[in-house]
């Protein structure tokens, strides 16, 4: 008996996935089973089909497996305008104004209409709830918002303790002379133009940590949650301080104090979201970059590791890792960091790669469980190229910028599939948008 390709084991194991058809996605709960963390990844951060398909599972999870947290690749103090408008606690009056924190690029990442829709359902959810334990929060866990996360410390200790902000304006004004330019202090600082404001946010986030017992205490439940996200404020400027300082001299340091900051931050709000022992379940959007193993990829040869990582040493056990994969379509992406939204054309995957494997297949849409997936996984355990779009989408470079090597039966627990995607829909379409990018055969058409 000859051995089967990797083609008819990835056939005979997908299981075919129905626009709309929800129930579909039934024997990936079954494989989620009891774990806490579910990662839910992307290929790259303009794809609808990816935002819709995770928001699908997320509801699931909610509904049916009682998940009270989405923790995004969102920095924190955006994404708690959404959660408090979520919860029933801000002054915005619809969803879409509760996104309007989310203006630092990529905006299209979290302002775009997928991200809307699932928002506005999770404010119905909650709702419909009986108490504030019961519902679903929204929390960030990227560290890029040091300013802003500065005026939020700043902002929380003039309600409680008009003392304690004045001692936080004063430490937090070392970065005055920058602009408000987080990269320029990184720069000048590590070149040795300017000292570090180092000893000031550690010293302001130890005097949080040395006050957490009263100031949490002072009025409740909200109480408690308004100075965890003052805590997490200060701590994501302490790594971020850090982070600015170290991304000018190493890329691999940068990119694991990134991680570091995610996973400390997943860490906090498990920490803060227990409630009579009882440990929360919580629900993580993040690229397959940093949600798939970070050791079964060319990542964990250079040192490198990533959420999906950490997640599963830690949390041995409680953890399901799913990415998604595509063949072709369109993407909102950039041309270049800063510049704006396009939607341009994906190509074909190239030969070799798990993506071309999968539209081998002629399956349109499916789940490939890999956990206990025998012959199967071990096939796909062998490196295989695999493609990564981020915000910016360079086609011209695209085997240099967007590929890397990746054994994906040990990277996920599962993969879905879409073999023809299209772009997401941002709340503020651009022209460059709007017209999308013509066909390499225009205007011949051949």
């Amino acid at each position: 008996m000859q051995p089967q390709s990797p083609k008819s084991l990835v056939k005979s194991a997908a299981c075919p996935l129905r626009p709309g058809e929800i129930t579909d996605y039934d024997p990936l709960l079954e494989l989620i089973g009891d774990a806490r963390f579910v990662l839910l990844g992307e290929a790259s951060h303009g794809t609808h089909e990816f935002y819709r398909e995770r928001a699908q599972i997320t509801k699931r999870l909610i509904l049916e497996k009682g998940f009270t947290a989405v923790a995004v690749e969102a920095d924190f103090p955006d994404a708690q305008r959404v959660n408090r408008y979520v919860r029933g606690r801000s002054g915005d009056l619809e969803a879409i104004d509760s996104l309007g924190g989310f203006q630092r690029f990529p905006a299209w990442m979290w302002r775009n209409a997928d991200v809307l829709d699932f928002v506005g359902w999770l404010r119905t959810h909650n709702d419909d709830q009986p108490d504030d334990f019961s519902k679903t929060g929204f929390y960030g866990l990227d560290l890029y918002s040091m300013n802003s996360s500065m005026n939020a410390v700043v902002d929380y200790l003039d309600k409680v303790d008009p003392g304690a902000a004045r001692r936080a304006r004063q430490r937090y004004a070392c970065f005055d002379h920058f602009g408000g330019d987080s990269q320029r202090y990184g720069l000048e600082t590590t070149i040795g133009r300017s000292l570090s404001c180092e000893k000031e946010v550690v010293s302001q986030l130890v005097e949080l940590y040395a006050r957490a017992s009263e100031l949490a205490r002072l009025d409740g439940r909200m109480a408690a949650d308004e100075f965890f996200n003052a805590e997490q404020n200060a701590r994501l400027v302490r790594n971020a301080e850090q982070y600015y300082r170290t991304m000018y001299s190493n890329d691999i340091s940068s990119w694991n104090l990134r991680a570091h900051h995610m996973m400390e931050t997943l860490i906090e709000l498990n920490r803060h979201l227990t409630q009579k022992h009882q440990p929360p379940k919580i629900v993580i959007w993040e690229h397959n970059s940093h949600l798939g193993d970070a050791r079964a990829t060319a990542m964990g040869e250079r040192g490198e590791w990533n959420v999906g990582q950490l997640v599963r040493e830690h949390f041995a056990g409680e953890t399901a890792l799913v990415g998604f994969t595509t063949y072709h379509g369109t993407v909102t992406a950039s041309s270049d960091w800063g510049g704006k939204a396009e939607r341009k054309r994906v190509r074909p995957a190239l030969d070799g790669s798990i993506e071309s494997l999968f539209h081998e297949t002629e399956i349109e849409r499916f789940l490939l469980p890999m956990r206990e997936a025998g012959r199967l996984k071990n096939a796909l355990r062998a490196p295989r190229l695999q493609r990564a779009i981020g915000v910016i989408y360079r086609p011209e470079t695209e085997r240099q910028s967007h590929y890397f090597h990746a054994r994906l039966a040990d990277q996920f627990d599962a993969v879905i599939h879409i073999d023809e995607t299209r772009a997401v829909e941002p709340l503020e379409r651009t022209s460059l948008w709007d017209t999308g990018e013509l066909p390499e055969t225009y205007p011949s058409g051949l």
